[in-house]
């Protein structure tokens, strides 16, 4: 069990990626971390359970494991998810279905099964991981992008919600990063003929961009830095670069934007 000053936190994702370094930096903020992964890839020092956040029973007896442990819970960072790429007259409905089931869902079962627990205790902080293809509204990453703008938009419904019992609820909206997300990514180039190759072209553009990205260890760091804080604004965008696209994508007549963005990935 934590020691009464030691906070409680849990990262989903934790296993690889941007999850796994927001898991160590917590850990050496002093926090007790869990990590909710279907893989068991050790991190010093934090606690692993075997977690399909899709699995809304998995997730609640996770939960209650943890409270049976600590006590509490004070922070849940969201980093578990995936990418898919293709055309949309292409992509199955099981494949979109399956693309929000874990970035958008999962989200929302952990959230749910947390959430009595600090509206009890009158306090917690809840970080979801969104993308700043949210605004961007990325070509031949329709669904990610349309997920990633479902987590945004309910972090700020959930923020009004929530805010009352002293819950904080911050989207964190991510840009090009190095890591393993990259190759894992779930391509489809079926009618890129159709398309005139914009689906392949679009697609080396973002994996040239991501296999030049941030170090996710920063980001696990900033993220970690986020947690901590009192108050933070319910949406945040780490890099400077990304702050400038995220704020140009929300003042930029909508035409011009979706031009320059098709330009760059269509």
């Amino acid at each position: 069990m934590a020691a009464k000053h030691q906070k409680v936190a849990i990262v989903t994702g934790g296993s690889s990626g941007i999850g796994r370094c927001t898991a160590a930096a917590l850990r050496n903020k002093g926090y007790t971390v869990y990590e909710f992964s279907r893989r068991d890839i050790p991190i010093n020092g934090v606690k692993h359970l075997s977690v399909d956040v899709t699995d809304e029973k998995m997730v609640e007896s996770a939960i209650h494991q943890i409270m049976k442990n600590e006590s509490k819970i004070d922070a849940v960072i969201n980093c578990a998810g995936f990418g898919i790429s293709g055309a949309v007259e292409f992509t199955t409905t099981e494949q979109a279905k399956a693309q929000f089931d874990v970035n958008f869902f999962g989200t929302v079962n952990v959230n749910k099964a947390v959430l009595p627990i600090m509206r009890h205790q009158s306090s917690g902080h809840i970080i979801n991981i969104s993308s700043v293809a949210a605004t961007a509204h990325i070509p031949f990453q329709t669904f990610y992008s349309a997920s990633k703008a479902a987590i945004s938009s309910y972090s700020y419904a959930l923020a009004n919600e929530v805010r009352p019992y002293g819950i904080y609820v911050t989207a964190v909206e991510l840009g090009d990063i190095c890591t393993g997300f990259t190759k894992s990514r779930q391509k489809n180039i079926l009618g890129d003929k159709e398309y005139g190759g914009r689906i392949s072209r679009s697609v080396r553009r973002m994996e040239h961009d991501e296999r030049n990205g941030m170090n996710p260890k920063d980001i696990g760091q900033s993220i970690a830095d986020t947690v901590s804080k009192k108050k933070s604004a319910v949406v945040y965008v780490i890099g400077t670069q990304y702050k400038i696209l995220s704020f140009l994508c929300k003042i930029l007549p909508t035409g011009l934007r979706e031009k320059i963005v098709g330009r760059i990935y269509g």
